[in-house]
């Protein structure tokens, strides 16, 4: 994933919309208040637009009167109704949009894209096979969607508009936003809009109806208003999207004329002659296409060309990043918890310092489609996970959403699926990039792999059309330096996921596969015959050759079935061998290089002359998981690409074989986590359970577990049966959110470590509640390093006078104080288990620790308490040690290096919690710590006589003099 790159930092916030400048003068930012007149808002309260240019926006709301053809009560009645049931329709919104929050609306907050106004000349299909990347050329005029039909340069009156775009360039947002325009009153210039979908008419074969009988099938309102049809003329707006589903002929042999919009002809017929201006010739019509068909209406039946660009300015990429980031109501979980308000806008600035200073993802999100896959994407990585949700889900139906199960090309009698064309295509493609450890392709590359087995002129037309319509989707020109002239992949993520996709589908198959296959089809076929006919020529003819070739003929299939499984076990290693790859052991887990891949890095940039780092995959195996998911196999299977069952299972367990043998070596953090993260993809409870059986310890140590990592290890791991040793979690920027996410797993640990979390009082009661659960089985619980002060300590009590099973509790350096030593005093005898407690490093004074070490000693189960590096004057240390010399039994205490004139055994406990923890506590306080200690053993030094305990002391000072060297102290 190579998006991301070190960047420098720059100040670009929250005040987007006031500060962006457009760089051509001729994009201005409209932002404004539409508010339709009374009784004109079929929907509810008025709603804020912000806009840019090229809105339909620019003209006022109409007169309640709407104009003089439809001054009766029961038509006005009837286009009202019809403005309620299209906007109450065209709102609806899939569910991959509900993630943005339950008041996102696309009325609200939509960037129309570019329009370029084009001729018929440019849509020439090219004389050669070439990939067709060049961006729109500067200086043709550019057109906004009220302009759509003004008249044209030489004063001719515009009645049909044709708008174009490659997949992915918003042509279906654009026509929903065009008629939620028209249902709230701002395209006066139409009084009655009747949108068609074109895949709606192409389903209905061949069957006969009339247009009026569409209409009233559709939009049963207008039943009332079909005879004022045809004397409507240019105030009546037909919207065509998606003309690539029909098959139109325009020749009078073909399609005859037809003039009568109540004659019932076949459904191409009659947008054929609305096209020809031979059925309702006033009307106004607006058609969006693929380019593949822009050459089915002849030329001289369209009035405009008009080319969707996408966010061909990067300004209109940040605006739509900020309205689509900073939704209030965006990514709250059901407990309230979500993306604050200042996360939002640290997401928008880095996300912008990114598109400033690194270009090839601002020439991805030169397709909308990417803008919003962006924006999915750090949804899922910063906000509350949804049930299920998971990268793969994403990317799937993020492809739904663009591709939607079409045909490649309508005309084709092969209906093949263009998501399984791109598959077969640029999934070989991606596999091939990722097998050989590259991103960039010349144009050599990406020609073998489209043109490959290309035999016949069908073929070669399937291409053409996929050239047109969708190659400009997959793949972008490179515009890094140095890789000038190469293409890669629109976003990194989109190879390791095609890649994945090429092989779930078993679309790479080697010779013999292939050649095998067909042998053992072959042989299947006429084996059970041969078979019967051998038999019986066995029979009358002494042939002792027959039943050798009878079985023959039955195990072709088996060695076939054989080679098949053995190809799957050479994928499921391949698979295997990337996860676990040593040269990625110590990189970021693949969530945070995603992350960074999308917003940047923090820092300078990479010296051009440094060598390149190498490319990493780790995705791919991530998806190859996600894609054998119940959930995404059956969205692919609504694209045309089936995922047969069976085959699913096969590569299962092809998966958890190699898993099983490779997944029990110890990994570090973060590459553990890419383990869980792929078990979370694959979203199989079972497979995980048995895979993970041997997982004893989880050592995330240093990962940073945002809520979406506290989902994954929680999904992964809170539902197994037998306990983790231990859970290793400090230095991890946990919260309580991340504890509560995180409680099925906590309470399958004995060992919890939490340390260097910054965790507060109010992590407490998280915990209170894990220490007071009736399946809690923590022995060891290790907070140290977490400011939870006394009001967190009062909190910690409660859980620990109902537990049953803590033996080992670390506080050191917690901030507890004077009042945190007290309350345990207090509360101490409430639990009877505990055997080790550990308050070192809290501020406590002589009169806390000595009472904290009194309850010590008195408990019946402590046996050891830490008080070192307390504010214990010499009085009190004295104190402390007399209290245990006539004393005993009971807990012995901790306070120095030294017990009496002899070192003490916990001396190397104490020198390595500081080594630990050097860079992270106070400096001066802990260099005075240690010249006291330093004095104490030169003091018990000298008072000794004995050489052994001398040799002892002396070895002890060198480790406190190395410690004060580190700490710029005296040393010697």
């Amino acid at each position: 994933m190579r998006w991301g790159c070190h960047l420098p930092r720059a100040s670009w916030g929250p005040g987007l919309g006031r500060a962006l400048q457009p760089a051509d003068e001729r994009i201005p930012f409209l932002i404004h208040w539409s508010w339709p007149l009374k009784g004109q808002s079929p929907t509810g309260p008025p709603r804020a637009f912000i806009r840019h240019y090229g809105s339909s926006a620019g003209s006022g709301p109409p007169s309640e009167r709407h104009g003089q053809l439809f001054r009766g009560i029961a038509a006005a009645e009837a286009i009202q109704r019809h403005r309620r049931n299209l906007a109450e329709w065209f709102s609806r919104l899939p569910r991959e949009e509900r993630q943005f929050g339950p008041s996102f609306a696309l009325d609200t907050v939509h960037v129309d894209p570019v329009i370029r106004e084009s001729t018929p000349d440019e849509h020439r299909p090219p004389a050669e096979l070439a990939l067709e990347h060049q961006p729109p050329s500067a200086g043709l005029p550019l057109l906004a969607l009220s302009q759509l039909f003004d008249p044209d340069v030489c004063g001719r009156r515009v009645q049909t508009v044709v708008l174009y775009g490659t997949v992915g360039t918003g042509k279906s947002t654009l026509v929903r936003k065009m008629v939620l325009d028209w249902c709230y009153g701002r395209l006066p210039a139409f009084e009655l809009l009747i949108p068609f979908s074109c895949e709606d008419l192409s389903s209905l074969g061949p069957a006969p109806a009339s247009l009026c009988q569409l209409v009233a099938q559709r939009y049963t309102p207008l039943k009332e208003v079909l005879p004022l049809m045809a004397v409507a003329r240019s105030r009546l707006l037909f919207v065509l999207h998606g003309l690539e589903h029909l098959n139109l002929d325009f020749r009078l042999a073909g399609t005859g004329l037809c003039s009568d919009p109540e004659q019932p002809v076949v459904p191409a017929a009659i947008i054929v002659n609305l096209l020809r201006k031979y059925m309702l010739p006033e009307a106004s019509i607006l058609v969006t296409t693929r380019p593949s068909a822009i050459g089915r209406i002849p030329s001289k039946y369209v009035g405009r060309y008009g080319e969707i660009c996408g966010f061909s300015d990067t300004n209109l990429q940040k605006l739509y990043f900020q309205l689509r980031l900073n939704q209030p109501d965006c990514g709250h979980g059901a407990g309230g918890v979500g993306v604050t308000p200042a996360q939002r806008d640290h997401l928008v600035e880095m996300l912008s310092r990114n598109l400033e200073g690194h270009h090839q993802i601002a020439a991805a999100c030169f397709l909308p489609s990417y803008c919003w896959l962006v924006c999915a994407t750090l949804y899922f990585l910063h906000a509350p996970t949804s049930a299920g949700q998971t990268l793969t889900s994403i990317y799937t139906s993020f492809l739904r959403l663009n591709f939607s199960g079409e045909m490649l090309d309508s005309t084709d009698p092969s209906k093949l699926s263009l998501m399984a064309y791109a598959a077969r295509t640029m999934g070989k493609l991606a596999y091939e990039g990722v097998s050989s450890r590259k991103t960039y392709f010349s144009e050599e590359d990406v020609r073998g792999c489209l043109e490959a087995g290309l035999k016949t002129e069908e073929e070669f037309q399937l291409l053409h059309v996929f050239r047109r319509d969708a190659l400009r989707f997959f793949l972008a020109p490179c515009v890094e330096p140095g890789h000038q002239g190469t293409f890669v992949f629109t976003v990194p993520a989109m190879q390791e996921y095609l890649a994945a996709l090429y092989i779930v589908l078993g679309l790479r198959k080697t010779t013999l596969q292939r050649v095998g296959k067909e042998v053992a089809e072959l042989v299947g076929r006429v084996g059970e015959d041969v078979s019967l006919v051998l038999g019986i020529v066995a029979k009358l003819l002494p042939l002792r050759a027959l039943p050798l070739l009878i079985n023959l003929l039955k195990v072709v299939p088996r060695v076939f079935g054989r080679v098949v499984g053995k190809s799957r076990e050479g994928v499921a290693q391949a698979m295997v061998l990337e996860m676990f790859r040593e040269e990625d052991y110590y990189n970021d887990d693949v969530l945070d290089q995603m992350g960074a891949s999308i917003l940047g890095v923090e820092g300078p940039r990479r010296h051009p002359d440094e060598p390149p780092e190498d490319e990493v995959f780790e995705l791919f195996p991530m998806f190859m998981g996600g894609l054998l998911s119940a959930h995404n196999r059956a969205i692919l299977a609504q694209l045309g690409c089936p995922i047969k069952t069976l085959d699913a299972l096969e590569n299962a367990q092809a998966i958890k074989k190699k898993l099983g043998k490779l997944g029990r070596q110890v990994l570090p953090p973060s590459e553990l986590l890419d383990h869980l993260f792929f078990h979370y993809e694959f979203q199989n409870q079972c497979f995980s359970a048995e895979v993970l059986g041997s997982l004893r310890q989880l050592n995330l140590a240093g990962v940073r577990m945002t809520p979406l990592k506290c989902t994954v290890v929680a999904a992964v791991l809170g539902s197994g049966r037998h306990a983790l040793d231990e859970v290793n979690l400090a230095s991890c920027q946990l919260d309580p959110a991340g504890l509560r996410t995180l409680r099925p797993v906590f309470l399958r640990a004995r060992k919890l470590g939490l340390q260097l979390n910054s965790l507060g009082p109010e992590a407490c009661r998280d915990l209170r509640d894990l220490l007071l659960h009736d399946q809690c089985q923590v022995t060891t619980l290790r907070l140290s390093n977490n400011p939870l002060t006394a009001a967190g300590v009062a909190l910690l009590v409660e859980g620990l006078a109902g537990n049953t099973s803590l033996k080992h509790l670390s506080l050191l350096h917690t901030d507890l104080g004077d009042e945190g030593l007290q309350l345990l005093a207090a509360q101490l005898d409430r639990n009877q288990q505990l055997q080790e407690l550990n308050v070192a490093y809290n501020g406590a004074g002589d009169a806390a620790a000595l009472a904290l070490a009194k309850a010590a000693w008195k408990h019946p189960s402590l046996e050891l308490l830490h008080l070192y590096f307390n504010e214990l004057s010499s009085e009190g240390r004295q104190a402390l040690r007399d209290l245990g010399s006539t004393t005993e039994g009971g807990a012995r205490v901790v306070v120095s290096l030294t017990e009496g004139t002899a070192v003490s055994e916990y001396w190397s406990v104490i020198l390595g919690e500081v080594q630990r923890n050097l860079n992270s506590w106070d400096r001066t306080r802990v260099r005075r710590h240690l010249e006291l200690l330093l004095r104490d053993l030169e003091d018990n030094r000298g008072a000794t006589l004995n050489p052994w305990r001398k040799a002892q002391l002396l070895r002890v000072e060198g480790e406190v003099r190395a410690l004060l060297e580190q700490l710029g102290g005296r040393g010697s």
